[in-house]
């Protein structure tokens, strides 16, 4: 199972996927592929229009709204914000399988220190 590296061309997500989960995708949404959040837009989209909605306009209305999106400031901050989170998140689970099953209590001991349980 070859694993992908694909970059949804709404909002520009970047995600890890098999081929064939990419072929399946790409197929639902007019060779476009879409993230699992800009996918569920499109069918909503799809679903909820007063007259029938094709996917290729649902498609099209979607990357739109997400062009206009990106160009907000807020959502640049926001998008900066989920980007230092991964990286954070990445270095912890690969600092995490240095110390084998102890990084989930160090964990817990950090968490229920910064945030008592208890009042």
């Amino acid at each position: 199972m070859e694993i992908e590296s694909v970059k949804c061309e709404c909002c520009g997500l970047k995600e890890d996927c098999t081929q064939e989960y990419i072929r399946d995708v790409k197929a639902k949404f007019d060779s476009k592929w879409l993230c699992g959040l800009c996918s569920e837009a499109v069918r909503d989209e799809v679903n909820r229009a007063k007259r029938p909605f094709a996917m290729e306009e649902a498609v099209k209305a979607h990357m739109s709204f997400c062009g206009k999106i990106k160009s907000n400031p807020a959502v640049r901050v926001a998008d900066g914000m989920r980007q230092m989170l991964r990286r954070r998140s990445t270095d912890l689970s690969s600092s995490s399988s240095k110390y084998s099953g102890r990084s989930n209590t160090t964990s817990q001991v950090t968490d229920s220190s910064t945030f008592p349980l208890h009042p």
